[in-house]
């Protein structure tokens, strides 16, 4: 693993591109060691230079799904039902924090996205999974 600091947006570009080829890594892998550093270079590097204003969830999400070839059918074991799925994804339904645990953990999505933009969440009900 060979890391330096991101100085410029070159630097930038080819982090993101060895981020594409390692993104999936097995978790306690030496190339998941090496994506974690690097997402915190990228975090670090993007929070001085860019203005990037609250996340928004739901974009959060699409953009994970567009990252990572998914469907909103690969979303059900972190949201649930097909119909919840789509109702968040169409936002007429506010993520619960299991939701936002389950998305952080399953796709790594950063708390933040998914919290961010002044986004409301539901408490769990009896209902909830």
């Amino acid at each position: 693993m060979n890391i330096k600091p991101i100085k410029t947006d070159e630097d930038l570009k080819a982090v993101f591109r060895r981020l594409e080829s390692i993104f999936q890594a097995e978790e306690q892998s030496a190339e998941a060691d090496e994506r974690d550093v690097l997402v915190t270079l990228v975090e670090a590097y993007e929070n001085k230079h860019y203005d990037f204003g609250p996340a928004d969830p739901v974009e959060a999400i699409k953009f994970r799904m567009e990252q990572q070839g998914l469907t909103a059918r690969d979303l059900e074991p972190f949201i649930g039902p097909s119909g919840r799925v789509s109702e968040v994804l169409n936002r007429k339904r506010s993520l619960s924090l299991r939701m936002v645990k389950r998305l952080h953990d399953g796709l790594n999505i950063p708390y933040e996205s998914l919290l961010g933009g002044g986004a409301l969440l539901t408490r769990k009900t009896a209902t909830s999974p």
